[in-house]
């Protein structure tokens, strides 16, 4: 895949749901919403499904994914998973129902659940991305391929220098292979 670069596939960072650090997860959703619809019309592709937060200065200092926020309406889940390793064990249906039995999880109604979640600070939430999750803009796809299936990411932070310019999703990736691969045949 050295043909394509990073920077042919990436979403640049204008076009990318943001939020600063102090928002609420409220907030970030609305953020979302606003960058999808956008987005949709304008490029017709797969819908943003993250949300960066920023620092004062704009920088990129976390990811929030839909599944942070689902997991941010549920504070006992914070309990349960200790170490993030844990979150890529299988379980049976039988477990599954138990622990969410056992301790009582999503007990409450989820309109009171999303009230008090939605006004939780998205810092408290958010991801922060490790070395393995940057990438240059001018590195080659097969690269960005490599760090994506060897981290298990949805997503590479693309860089120019020290900036982060835009953001390299594994839905466009995947997308740009598909067609190459029809192409041969």
């Amino acid at each position: 895949m050295k043909s394509y670069s990073v920077k042919d596939l990436m979403v640049p960072l204008s076009e990318y749901a943001t939020v600063t650090e102090d928002a609420t997860l409220y907030e970030a959703v609305l953020s979302l919403e606003e960058a999808q619809e956008k987005f949709e019309d304008k490029h017709a592709r797969y819908r943003h499904r993250a949300i960066l937060i920023l620092d004062k200065d704009g920088n990129v200092v976390g990811k929030l994914s839909q599944l942070d926020v689902l997991r941010a309406l549920e504070p006992k889940y914070q309990d349960m998973i200790e170490g993030k390793g844990s979150l890529r064990y299988g379980f049976t249906k039988k477990f599954m129902k138990s622990m969410l039995e056992d301790y009582q999880l999503f007990a409450n109604p989820l309109d009171d659940i999303c009230r008090k979640a939605g006004g939780q600070n998205v810092k408290k939430y958010m991801y922060t991305p490790t070395e393995g999750e940057y990438v240059s803009e001018d590195a080659s796809l097969d690269i960005a391929i490599h760090q994506l299936i060897m981290g298990h990411h949805q997503s590479l932070l693309v860089t120019r220098g020290e900036k982060i310019v835009g953001i390299l999703r594994l839905t466009d990736v995947f997308a740009a292979v598909f067609h190459k691969m029809k192409e041969c045949f």
